[in-house]
């Protein structure tokens, strides 16, 4: 117990330090970025304190990694070159043993890191980006142009010029119905549809009907049954173009069937959805790589290791963007693209404690 609180006493001090000095790193090149613009629209300095606060989460989203990379190699480095590990070597205590505080902390530290993410700065940071658009007098638009939606598994397919979402109406409507064995059945076109509200269907103004018959389609009198199938909601066809990272996961999941809703390419999307709980875990990976890269070097060991611990981490990065670039394209599945680099570099930390230098 003596050596977990000494451990913690070493480790803690250094990973909030430099937790604080990231995040504020972090807020000043948000601000810098921006100050100009703020200075042009003439904003309200209070106005921008408020956006400052919002992005303090986001800020601790992105620090945490590099904060505890830092803190972990840091620390250990430190009780390399110190030799002070010897004692705790000599008196029987393992690597692993004695690092079992550090890699608890940083996996439930990991599971933290997502419900932080999803349920304070996912909102915090939309937040901040509405509050920012209007600082700064950017006009944003649910209006969508050349919509395709595919409705009850593809039996009913909406293709129109125009959607306002305002009046939440469609312009040049057609409506391809067909059967359970998606032969076609019907062809429905219509100048405009509007949504009521009350039945919870589109309303069509000049309905024409085109019925299929033996491979022809041949005009018919509009029947007002045909409404009780027009049940998509307006909100599929609004211009939802978002970005996956930059929602919760319920949100995330709307968006994609979104997606599959109105045919669009969904891959990328699914693979940032499974990222949002893999990503967390990096928290975890850099941990146990500085377990096990530190004190590798016999001559500055301090320096060394953190630049030990600071490739691998790179590796990391680019190893989940090369994976997720392969299951944009479809190459390998969105769940690999996000989680064959955790399962990968856990493997790799495991081998590199299995030969650290005890």
């Amino acid at each position: 117990m003596k050596l977990v609180l000494y451990l913690y006493r070493r480790f803690v001090p250094v990973f909030v330090g430099a937790l604080v000095f990231f995040c504020f790193v972090l807020e000043l090149v948000d601000l810098l970025m921006n100050l100009w613009k703020f200075i042009t629209n003439q904003a309200d300095p209070m106005a921008v304190l408020h956006l400052m606060i919002l992005y303090i989460p986001k800020t601790i989203s992105f620090s945490v990694p590099l904060a505890i990379l830092f803190g972990a190699s840091y620390t250990l480095s430190d009780f390399y070159a110190n030799n002070e590990l010897v004692a705790v070597f000599a008196s029987g205590v393992s690597l692993f043993r004695f690092t079992v505080p550090l890699l608890l902390f940083s996996f439930v530290l990991s599971f933290g890191m997502f419900f932080f993410e999803d349920s304070i700065v996912v909102p915090t940071y939309a937040k901040k980006q509405e509050m920012q658009k209007v600082l700064l007098k950017q006009q944003t638009t649910k209006n969508n142009d050349r919509i395709v939606v595919l409705d009850d598994g593809g039996k009913i397919i909406y293709k129109a010029d125009f959607y306002n979402d305002s009046d939440r109406r469609l312009n040049v409507l057609y409506i391809v119905v067909r059967n359970k064995n998606n032969e076609l059945e019907d062809i429905i076109y219509a100048d405009e549809a509007s949504w009521n509200e009350q039945k919870q269907h589109w309303s069509l103004s000049n309905p024409v009907l085109y019925k299929a018959e033996s491979g022809l389609l041949k005009i018919e009198p509009f029947d007002d049954k045909l409404l009780d199938k027009l049940t998509e909601g307006p909100e599929t066809f609004r211009n939802n173009t978002i970005s996956v990272e930059e929602v919760n996961t319920k949100e995330a999941r709307e968006y994609i069937d979104h997606l599959t809703k109105t045919g669009l390419p969904s891959a990328e999307a699914k693979s940032l959805y499974y990222k949002k709980f893999s990503f967390p875990f990096v928290i975890f990976i850099v941990v146990f790589l500085s377990v096990g890269l530190s004190g590798k070097a016999q001559k500055n060991v301090l320096l060394t290791s953190l630049s030990f611990c600071i490739g691998a981490a790179v590796l990391f990065y680019v190893s989940q963007m090369v994976t997720m670039l392969l299951a944009k394209f479809g190459y390998i599945s969105p769940f690999a693209g996000a989680w064959f680099p955790v399962f990968l570099f856990i493997i790799l930390s495991i081998f590199l404690l299995k030969f650290a230098r005890t």
